[in-house]
């Protein structure tokens, strides 16, 4: 298994635990093919050396996003996100209650009063989400093989925090794979095939290329807050060959309009639980972003523009709501 690297590695291991279900990760034991997510020696270092905590975020160049910029042309943009609502999809015991502070009247002469909002719930693993490296994990290890207890503390993490990505601007692309097929929605189990993504690319005249933020329509934003017991019991997605192909091509991120970006249940991998979280995450550094709005970009016929997109600078966690754009 030393000359595999490890990214081929993975493309046959089985993975383990998910955070989705509120479930910590913990290695599997090995099943039917006999394998299992790498080890530590195989996956680490990174690419970019052992103490490296940025994965794929170390491709967005002041080059890279000079060239974003040259894409807006039309001044024209597109929300890629979901609105936050209490009427959202939400995943095990996952929760956004809002409750509205009313009209408090200030007591000066000139009545000035004022409405505020109290939000008791989830902030980052909510609505358009944006997943950080300390959310996944094999076993008690996620990204570049760093312990995740060593840097856990009650008030999130002391290292890989979503604070420290900051604000995104690079090439977007979308593979409009649910149009290839030409379907609203893909069916409910539908795994992507690197095939799949291909014929996308051809079909819509478009290169990937290095430090892009590589997005997957599926068709399944179709059902956000109108079938929510649908949207979260599975989806189609891509599968583990698209995801370690899409890698192999060096994506800044990987998006989608579903709520893994994979397939989920997992169809090549039956037994794992959701093994592109921790193919992505955990061993490859590169940042996936969830339950993406993705139906008026699909409309724009456009397939190339100007990704834009913050995570909210709260220190030491997991992930972030984001409100991504598309402009050009």
């Amino acid at each position: 298994m030393k000359g595999l690297s490890r990214r081929s590695l993975f493309g046959a291991c089985l993975a383990c635990g998910s955070a989705h279900l509120g479930l910590t990760a913990t290695p599997i034991q090995a099943q039917g093919s006999g394998w299992s997510p790498p080890a530590s020696a195989q996956r680490c270092p990174s690419r970019w050396g052992p103490n490296d905590r940025r994965g794929s975020m170390n491709l967005l160049t002041p080059e890279r996003m000079r060239d974003a910029a040259g894409m807006i042309r039309e001044g024209r943009k597109v929300e890629l996100g979901h609105m936050l609502s209490q009427e959202m999809p939400f995943f095990g015991t996952r929760r956004f209650d809002v409750h509205l502070k009313q009209l408090f009247m200030n007591p000066q002469a000139n009545r000035r009063g004022s409405n505020e909002e109290l939000v008791v719930g989830e902030i980052a693993q909510v609505g358009t989400q944006f997943d950080g490296f300390p959310h996944q994990t094999i076993g008690d290890e996620t990204y570049n093989c760093v312990n995740v207890p060593s840097i856990s503390t009650r008030g999130g993490f002391t290292e890989m925090g979503i604070e420290t990505v900051g604000t995104i601007m690079t090439r977007g692309v979308l593979m409009d794979v649910a149009g290839l097929k030409g379907v609203q929605t893909l069916p409910d189990d539908y795994e992507i095939t690197v095939q799949d993504l291909e014929e996308a690319l051809r079909r819509q005249r478009v290169e990937l290329r290095e430090g892009d933020a590589m997005i997957i329509n599926t068709g399944w934003g179709h059902l956000w807050g109108r079938d929510n017991a649908r949207y979260v019991r599975g989806c189609p997605g891509i599968g583990v060959a698209a995801a370690e192909w899409l890698i192999q091509r060096n994506p800044l991120l990987l998006g989608s309009d579903n709520w893994p970006v994979e397939c989920a249940p997992s169809k090549t991998m039956p037994n794992a639980s959701l093994p592109v979280h921790q193919i992505a995450l955990v061993v490859n550094g590169v940042h996936l972003l969830e339950n993406m709005n993705l139906a008026e970009m699909v409309s724009t016929g456009r397939s190339e523009f100007c990704f834009m997109m913050q995570p909210l600078r709260m220190r030491g966690f997991t992930g972030s709501t984001v409100a991504p754009a598309a402009m050009f």
